[in-house]
């Protein structure tokens, strides 16, 4: 099983800044991609980005540019730092480990999130 452990959300203002911090720990897949997700009330769980053990990124068009997802493979970690927050990103954060090795492609792991809420 894997464990995840999310921190740093908070209350931020409209323009502010804030790191999300994931901790992963217990049998965590050799071959991973980690991310962070998000749900706003009354939508459905949406990608905020992704990164490879490798650093490759990917981040959703609403989000280019103003976040950024890193991770630390020795420490089994991945950030978020979100910058230009608006008050649509207000939603709780929730990451992700997802393995793309064989035999178990595809399953996925997740915290319980944290939530970041952007006031206007």
């Amino acid at each position: 099983q894997v464990q995840l452990v999310e921190s740093g959300g908070g209350l931020v203002r409209a323009g502010g800044s804030l790191r999300v911090s994931c901790a992963a720990s217990g049998s965590i897949p050799r071959a991973n991609v980690m991310g962070w997700y998000r749900q706003a009330p009354g939508k459905q769980r949406e990608l905020v980005a992704t990164i490879t053990s490798g650093g490759r990124t990917n981040y959703a068009d609403s989000v280019e540019g103003r976040f950024t997802i890193s991770r630390d493979n020795a420490k089994n970690t991945v950030y978020l730092q979100m910058s230009s927050l608006k008050p649509e990103d207000t939603a709780v954060y929730y990451c992700n480990v997802r393995n793309v090795g064989f035999p178990a492609f595809g399953m996925d792991y997740w915290g319980k999130g944290t939530l970041v809420t952007v006031s206007s």
